[in-house]
C-alpha cells in the first residue's frame, strides 16, 4: 500500500522538455557493438540456424520411417 502511495506522490505531469532531457541521458548510457561483434554474432546465428535445421529433419526421417516400420508390422499383424 505505500509503495503505491509512493508511485502516486511521485508521478507528475513532466513536460516535453524534460522527456527529451530524459531520453537524451538514457541515449548516451546506451553503448552499440562494434561491426566485429555484430558479424560473429551473425555467423554464429547461421550455422546454429543450419544446424538445428539439419538436426530437425534427420529427427524428421527418424521418426516417419519409425512410423512407416510400425504401420507395416500393424499391417502384416491384422492382414491387410
Amino acid at each position: 500500500m505505500a509503495e503505491a502511495v509512493a508511485l502516486e506522490e511521485k508521478k507528475h505531469k513532466e513536460g516535453i522538455g524534460e522527456f527529451i532531457q530524459e531520453t537524451r541521458a538514457e541515449l548516451d548510457k546506451t553503448t552499440f557493438p562494434s561491426s566485429d561483434d555484430v558479424k560473429n554474432t551473425t555467423i554464429i546465428v547461421v550455422i546454429s540456424v543450419l544446424f538445428f535445421a539439419a538436426y530437425l529433419f534427420v529427427i524428421d526421417r527418424a521418426w516417419v520411417y519409425v512410423l512407416d516400420g510400425l504401420a507395416w508390422v500393424v499391417n502384416k499383424l491384422v492382414g491387410a
